[in-house]
């Protein structure tokens, strides 16, 4: 539900989709720089240098697990700070608290979490928007939270 003193829409589902596709890219680069750590660690405990971690194995699952955590602390340090991601810049979005203000540490990493949750289930809390009578998604209705999308310059207007 959209607070009454805050003259910013909710942001609709193609804005957040737009947003994700951005920040993609940062992602990446903490997986590959986590990745290429757990490579370089594993050659150096006597491994060949063609050798490839084995697939399913623990270590494998412990480098998913620091690239999620990773991506984890970029979302929310950045929602925390400012209220936005990298991705979240040029679509002027940003997360905030359901009763305006910023979110809480708890509230914003509610948000990753479920977030994640909606992502893996191939989308499933993304698309609720589009049915949820005030336009939210499931991360934004367990976490409290909003994502807003401020007014752009009118064209013309630079």
């Amino acid at each position: 539900m959209e607070s009454a003193s805050s003259p910013e829409p909710a942001a609709l589902l193609g804005w957040r989709l737009l947003a994700l596709v951005y920040d993609l890219f940062p992602a990446l680069a903490l997986w590959m720089l986590a990745s290429a750590a757990f490579t370089f660690g594993y050659y150096e405990t006597g491994h060949a240098v063609r050798e490839n971690i084995a697939p399913f194995s623990a270590l494998q699952l412990a480098l998913w697990l620091l690239c999620w955590l990773l991506t984890g602390a970029y979302a929310v340090l950045s929602w925390h700070r400012g209220g936005q991601t990298l991705g979240m810049r040029p679509w002027r979005l940003r997360v905030v608290a359901a009763g305006g203000g910023n979110a809480s540490w708890r509230a914003l990493l509610e948000r990753y979490a479920v977030g994640t949750a909606s992502l893996l289930l191939v989308g499933a809390g993304f698309w609720w928007a589009w049915i949820d009578r005030d336009r939210l998604t499931w991360h934004d209705r367990a976490s409290a939270t909003r994502l807003l999308r401020a007014p752009g310059k009118a064209p013309g207007n630079a």
